[in-house]
Parts: structure tokens; C-alpha cells; sequence
């Protein structure tokens, strides 16, 4: 019967690390070995000061809990259809840290929102309101972003230029630095450079 049991006890400990081995394999080495062989190129370029500001913004607000970074293969998603670019690769993340890839597409996918709405004045008034430029969206609006100036405007004010009957009455909504930080890091969102085409090869294996 102690024999028995100290068997078990074996066979437990045994299978333990078979499934420790096998997750390691899984998740680390495998990676490793499909990515070790990825050229680097001076794509992505490196953020500016105001884009890295704007990034820190895009995450303080939680965009990334919405909006995912990473268009798939069009063997697992018709992302590519969508408009959202090309399927992402582990390049196209050399600069970010951390990563904001997303889990969740509540709204569209941002890898590519600069190719596909390259207007900063868009992106302003979509923040202070979404749904006057896309109806029916469920976007939080973000009008803490931004402030109201009657009368003339100050030095280095940026205008919001909204549609008719958004704006409150009698007052002009300019855009706060957190604000134009955060369209800075959005126009910077281009990733429709090409990639070397071994590497999408090895991603979809």
C-alpha cells in the first residue's frame, strides 16, 4: 500500500513538470524561435516627445480597454477587410512599452487609424463628441479633454470645429494639451509600411 501510494506520488510529480515543460515550450521557446529571426528596420520610427505624451493619455483614459492594436491573419479574420491594414507583426511593436495590443474590439481596431482618418480636426471633435461624427456610437465622450473660451481666443489656442448645435451656445471649444497630445500619438498610428514577407510567412504557421 506505501509503495502504492509513493507511486502515485511520483506519477503526480512526474506529470507536474511534463506540464510545466510543455508550457514553457509553448509559450516561451517557440516564440523566441519564430521571432529570433525578424529584421529590424527603422520602421516603426520612434515616438516624438508629444506623441510618447499622447500615449500616456490614450492609456490614463483607458482607450485601450475598447480599441485593440493587432489586425489579424485573414486566415483567422477578416480584419484586412475591415480596413484596418495589413496583419500586425512583432515589429511593428519594437517601440511600444508597453504594448497596448487589446483584447477587446468594442470599438474598431487602431493599428492603421492614421491611414484611415489622417484629419486631426476629426479626431478633436470625435473626443469631444463621438456621436456627432459617428451616430449611434457608444463611445465615451471626453469633454475634459477640452475647455471653453468665449470671446476671443488666447495664444496658442486650438480651436475644435465642430458641427453645427454641438458646441454649447455662445462659447468655442479649444483643445486642452492632454487633448492635442492624444491626437499626436493617434495620427502616429501608420503602420501600412511593408514588412519583409518571411516574417508573415513564419507568423502563420
Amino acid at each position: 500500500m506505501k509503495r502504492d501510494r509513493e507511486l502515485d506520488v511520483t506519477r503526480l510529480i512526474a506529470g507536474a513538470l511534463a506540464i510545466v515543460a510543455f508550457s514553457i515550450v509553448a509559450l516561451v521557446v517557440m516564440p523566441y524561435v519564430l521571432t529570433e529571426s525578424t529584421s529590424r528596420s527603422d520602421k516603426p520610427a520612434a515616438y516624438t516627445d508629444a506623441q510618447a505624451a499622447g500615449r500616456a493619455v490614450y492609456i490614463a483614459n483607458g482607450c485601450i480597454y475598447c480599441h485593440s492594436q493587432q489586425p489579424r491573419d485573414p486566415s483567422i479574420a477578416p480584419d484586412g477587410q475591415r480596413g484596418w491594414g495589413r496583419p500586425s507583426v512583432p515589429d511593428d511593436y519594437v517601440r511600444d512599452k508597453p504594448h497596448l495590443l487589446g483584447t477587446m474590439r468594442t470599438g474598431p481596431d487602431l493599428f492603421n487609424i492614421a491611414v484611415r482618418q489622417p484629419s486631426r480636426d476629426w479626431h478633436l471633435g470625435h473626443l469631444y463628441q463621438p456621436r456627432a461624427y459617428s451616430p449611434g456610437s457608444i463611445m465615451p465622450a471626453f469633454p475634459f479633454l477640452f475647455a471653453e473660451r468665449r470671446g476671443a481666443l488666447q495664444t496658442g489656442d486650438v480651436e475644435v470645429l465642430l458641427p453645427p448645435g454641438v458646441a454649447p451656445t455662445g462659447v468655442r471649444i479649444v483643445a486642452r494639451e492632454e487633448a492635442k497630445r492624444l491626437v499626436d500619438y493617434l495620427l502616429s498610428l501608420d503602420h501600412s509600411y511593408p514588412v519583409d514577407p518571411s516574417v508573415r510567412k513564419r507568423r502563420m504557421r
